[in-house]
């Protein structure tokens, strides 16, 4: 059949209050033009992320009722730690409360002043952890992973080139090489498994941890195994497990590919490091076997990871932004290409060339979409990437907009009303306007900063 149905069924449904236009452009003014502050019974299809805004299965569920809460030893742990080891063979898996907690743990004792910390692209928490700490985050993406429209198969590759030109000129102050799988700053594009496995000889050729931020994992393996030469027959436990071998750790938000709603993990193989960071955890998140999470947390994320290397959901997941992507391209909206993992994003910059870069295009979009259909999205521009450690300001790498698809939670006819959304924006893009920031934070702006309309 060549119709791809959602491989689940629905059990329990959570209403959604529609409201007029009238009513969300008062709610905007009211949220100081900032989608971030809104209150989520105001918005309709919510994409602002797809972090923890999941549905769990039945599986899950009942996971959660088997869930113990002792403070230490728990059996629960123990079931996380297993189906970890499973896809990912690291020794020490120290459970966090999210992935940004683990990066803090990680960055409080790797960074600090005069570290440099390379990756194909940081995102917005793991550059602010490295920021906080007053070292540095640099993006080494491949150019063909810039250009929205070009149709590089693994537009998140890391550049070999400039990877080992960098490690060259920095030496001793880069603690660890990163790499994102999927590159979510790029539009949720892959990473083939023969640039993870560069990426990790040169970094190693150099005598520099290989760290994996590896929430889309699965989302990753899907694209190797459709994408790469040599792939195709191998299942998505194997390409999984193949990624991480040459690892020698990983940062992980859970809430992504591991149906939770929280949790997350940092995984280790250094015994010395990984002591720290148990010390570390125990400050600031919890005892080492539930760091900060329920027992009940943890059995959800062991059973979601046994669900989310399933080929029928990961073939439906993908084929849902591709058919988004094919209709929004019919109307001449721009749209990063080829389809990503977990979002649809909008080259914001081609959209409304009208629009300076420091007008924030990509903020004027997902304004509008708000306003025509109570749609909730994330700017991933100049409000997030444009505000520099000495203060300065300059145009991000792109203008884009993300629409973040959470996991089991929307229809078809969601879909279809997304486009409806889009089509009637494209109707009036041109009479559209910047925005400038009245009031901002020093440290990652577009959480909660204070916007206001131009012209």
């Amino acid at each position: 059949m060549k119709t791809i149905i959602e491989p689940f069924r629905i059990k329990a449904v959570e209403p959604i209050r529609m409201t007029t236009r009238k009513e969300r452009r008062e709610k905007l003014a009211a949220a100081n033009h900032n989608v971030f502050t809104l209150a989520s019974d105001d918005v309709l299809i919510d994409l602002l992320t797809d972090s923890g805004t999941g549905a769990m299965s039945s599986e899950q569920w009942a996971a959660i009722m088997r869930g113990d809460e002792s403070y230490a030893g728990s059996p629960s742990f123990e079931r996380f730690q297993a189906a970890i080891r499973n896809l990912m063979p690291f020794d020490h898996i120290i459970p966090t409360h999210q992935g940004r907690a683990a990066e803090a743990i990680l960055f409080s004792i790797l960074g600090g002043p005069g570290k440099n910390f390379p990756s194909n692209t940081h995102f917005d928490t793991t550059r602010g952890n490295i920021e906080a700490g007053g070292a540095r985050g640099h993006d080494l993406l491949i150019d063909e992973g810039k250009d929205p429209a070009n149709l590089h198969p693994f537009k998140g590759n890391m550049d070999l080139e400039k990877l080992e030109n960098y490690l060259q000129e920095h030496g001793d102050s880069v603690p660890c090489v990163m790499l994102t799988i999927t590159n979510n700053a790029g539009g949720g594009q892959p990473v083939s498994l023969e640039n993870i496995h560069a990426v990790a000889e040169i970094a190693h050729a150099h005598g520099r941890p290989f760290i994996i931020d590896g929430c889309r994992f699965a989302e990753n393996a899907w694209f190797i195994k459709q994408r790469e030469k040599g792939q195709q027959d191998r299942s998505i436990p194997d390409i999984v497990r193949d990624c991480f071998s040459v690892a020698d750790g990983m940062t992980m938000s859970a809430k992504k590919d591991a149906f939770a709603n929280i949790g997350g993990w940092l995984a280790l193989n250094d015994p010395e490091l990984a002591e720290l960071a148990r010390a570390r955890l125990i400050q600031t998140e919890g005892f080492p076997t539930y760091g900060g999470l329920a027992g009940r947390d943890l059995d959800a994320i062991a059973q979601g990871l046994t669900e989310i290397v399933d080929e029928d959901y990961l073939r439906y997941r993908i084929r849902t932004n591709e058919y988004i992507i094919e209709r929004l391209d019919s109307l001449g909206i721009p749209v990063v290409k080829p389809a990503g993992g977990h979002a649809v994003f909008i080259d914001a910059k081609a959209l409304l060339p009208h629009i300076p870069p420091l007008e924030y295009p990509g903020y004027s979009v997902a304004a509008a979409l708000y306003e025509i259909g109570g749609i909730r999205c994330a700017e991933i521009g100049s409000v997030m990437f444009g505000r520099q450690p000495d203060g300065s300001e300059k145009p991000a790498m792109m203008e884009l907009v993300r629409m973040a698809i959470p996991r089991r939670t929307y229809t078809q006819s969601h879909a279809d009303y997304i486009i409806e959304c889009f089509a009637e924006l494209a109707a009036k893009k041109d009479s559209l306007r910047g925005y400038r920031i009245t009031w901002e934070p020093k440290l990652m702006r577009h959480f909660t900063c204070k916007f206001e309309p131009l012209g």
